[in-house]
């Protein structure tokens, strides 16, 4: 039986690269659909077989089509193929997928570019939330080259500013998914947050580290994992996400006082592994857990003034710069906006092959 042959575009958002369809191409069943995507990907934890670099990181799909909302642009949908299980999350979003997001959009057509910088409004599928990105497009073409660095990601590049506009809440229907600012949870205290992608914020002397050790040698660390796990699992119908056994949320954050000037410092598992850098709406909801008063990170950290508060988050390759725009006059903050900085580039463009259903494995 022929393969299946599916347009595509591999693009890096960010410290992210994935594979971007549009949404025309793919079956509108879920089933039918995530079976392509692991396809695409690569089923196993080598993904050998796909376009996969069987990592978490490389790991991912964004779907984009013509908006479904009059106030959006396009609507983006985010998938996360779980590395070595075979299954498609998406429940989260993915804030450096979506980076690449508008200038797939322009190269695809759904978005006309602007002579100068094109404003690009997303619909985060997942979360029901928007993001409004500004790409630099001289002459009315993207731009991929430019002098924005951010950390996790060799040279330079045009920037992508992201506007991410009322977040909070977007995967677990609150900012404190419990109702707590703190829950005590197999004998460590944590605090569970959720501005854009659910996170439990952890303090990494609860586990006898320091929290500046090497992802290597905390991926290494099989009991401190197997902890984390048990904690995470026990977390997720309290976050209302149910049973997260095969999602990759929540992420798992431990935390620490910021060695270079930042506000926290952070070893971030998303969901097993720890991540080299960190996730940008990771980073978004590991600040926000930290500003709150009476978290887990009180005592850690020194909370900017004023009702925009520039903020870095540092992880194990850098630091990652983010604004949040705060109504403080609550008992708790009421964050209004998050603002980023990311890069995007397009890597490859073509067609690509994947088993006819009849030929798919277990």
């Amino acid at each position: 039986m022929k393969q299946l042959e599916i347009p595509f575009m591999q693009l890096r958002g960010g410290s992210s690269k994935g594979l971007y369809f549009l949404a025309s191409d793919l079956p509108s069943e879920a089933d039918v659909r995530n079976a392509i995507l692991v396809d695409a990907v690569g089923r196993g934890s080598r993904q050998i077989d796909g376009l996969g670099g069987a990592d978490p990181l490389t790991s991912k799909v964004a779907i984009v089509g013509p908006s479904t909302r009059d106030d959006a642009d396009i609507d983006f949908l985010f998938a996360q193929v779980v590395v070595g299980q075979d299954v498609v999350d998406t429940t989260p979003n993915c804030g450096n997928i979506l980076a690449g997001v508008g200038p797939f959009a322009v190269e695809a057509g759904l978005v006309r570019a602007q002579p100068g910088n094109t404003r690009v409004t997303v619909h985060m599928v997942n979360s029901g939330k928007l993001c409004e990105l500004l790409l630099a497009t001289p002459a009315g073409v993207m731009e991929y080259e430019g002098d924005t660095a951010i950390d996790g990601v060799p040279g330079t590049s045009a920037a992508v500013i992201c506007n991410y506009l009322d977040v909070a809440g977007s995967i677990c229907g609150a900012l404190l998914p419990t109702g707590n600012v703190v829950d005590s949870v197999g004998g460590v205290q944590v605090t569970c947050v959720d501005n854009g992608m659910p996170v439990v914020a952890l303090l990494a002397k609860d586990f006898g580290l320091t929290g500046y050790e090497s992802p290597e040698k905390l991926n290494g660390d099989q009991a401190l994992k197997s902890r984390l796990e048990s904690i995470r699992v026990e977390l997720g119908p309290m976050m209302n996400l149910g049973d997260v056994a095969d999602k990759a949320v929540p992420k798992m954050c431990l935390i620490s006082p910021a060695l270079r000037g930042g506000l926290i410092n952070t070893r971030t598992f998303i969901p097993h592994k720890c991540h080299s850098a960190v996730g940008v709406l990771g980073a978004v909801s590991a600040a926000t857990a930290a500003i709150i008063p009476g978290s887990v990170a009180e005592g850690l950290v020194n909370v900017p003034p004023g009702e925009t508060k520039q903020i870095s988050v540092e992880h194990p390759s850098g630091e990652f710069s983010l604004y949040l725009e705060i109504d403080e006059s609550g008992e708790l903050p009421d964050i209004k906006k998050a603002g980023l900085l990311r890069t995007a580039r397009l890597l490859s463009r073509g067609v690509l092959y994947v088993p006819a259903p009849a030929k798919r494995g277990p």
